[in-house]
């Protein structure tokens, strides 16, 4: 691990960890001991987990119960050696196991109030049809389909299969348009890489990277804008992971250091540029007026 990364803990040592509830209770124990993995048992899953996986994710909570996504699963290594180099160039994700893309999907609905002859309908009752989906559709898609993501990474978990997020996924958007034959308001929005845990990992404890305090990211009844007392106070752990002058981005502090690594980083701008393409096609005209 290079000096300037995140540490990682024992989950035993971390104040989330509560022994008594863990050992009387399954999923607070999968949701609080899972770390992303990026190294995977050479083992296909079965079919028979695949099947859970995907019926809990079909039980994620959804807005209007209209489940407004879709998953396309992957396993073909062509597909997964493609996926690796377009984002952002991850050798691990050619290698894992099982790829479930998941994208925000009002094309399904739209289609549906076309076979509906909605548009009629909104004529002679008054009402105004939308041609295009709007922002609206676009951020009430998104949560359900990321709540789905996250049923699917905690029910593998608890049947010893580890996962990683890959938010690069929405980089290339022309790309992965055509690679998976997705329609215009289909936008992939996350990517679940899925396999084993390796033999070797399962007799380590988890190694769990540590989270900020509670009282940083959770407010009683309002918002609480940090001031720069309480941000040093926030970050002063992560402060310590940096070595000014013995960093790859010669970063002075945590802050340079992120926003060299992820805010300011050639794959952000590139999925900047990304998702103007995958708005552009979603709000048609609409776009610029939002600018």
């Amino acid at each position: 691990m290079e000096s300037w990364q995140c540490c990682q803990h024992d989950v035993t040592q971390s104040p989330f960890y509560v022994k008594e509830v863990l050992t009387l209770n399954q999923v607070i124990s999968a949701l609080q001991s899972r770390c992303s993995l990026r190294r995977y048992k050479d083992m296909a899953l079965s079919d028979e987990h695949k099947d859970i996986i995907l019926k809990s994710m079909l039980r994620a909570p959804s807005a209007g119960n209209m489940m407004l996504y879709s998953v396309v699963a992957i396993e073909r290594q062509e597909t997964k050696d493609i996926l690796s180099r377009t984002c952002d160039n991850q050798p691990f994700i050619a290698k894992a196991p099982w790829v479930l893309v998941f994208a925000a999907d009002i094309q399904r609905w739209f289609d549906y109030y076309q076979l509906c002859d909605v548009p009629q309908y909104c004529a002679d009752h008054n009402l105004t049809y939308h041609q295009n989906p709007n922002l609206g559709d676009l951020f009430i898609a998104a949560s359900d389909t990321l709540i789905a993501a996250q049923n699917a990474a905690i029910a593998a978990e608890s049947l010893g299969i580890g996962s990683c997020y890959i938010g690069d996924i929405m980089e290339n958007y022309e790309t992965h348009r055509e690679l998976l034959g997705l329609p215009d308001y289909a936008f992939p929005l996350a990517m679940l890489c899925l396999g084993y845990y390796p033999d070797d990992q399962k007799l380590e404890p988890p190694l769990l990277r540590p989270r900020f305090d509670q009282q940083c990211i959770v407010f009683n009844e309002k918002y609480h804008r940090l001031d720069a007392s309480e941000l040093q106070a926030m970050f002063a752990e992560r402060e310590k992971i940096v070595q000014p002058g013995n960093n790859p981005f010669q970063a002075k502090n945590f802050g340079q250091l992120m926003y060299a690594r992820k805010t300011g980083a050639p794959f952000f701008q590139e999925m900047h540029r990304s998702l103007q393409a995958a708005m552009q096609r979603w709000l048609g005209n609409k776009l610029s007026s939002l600018e």
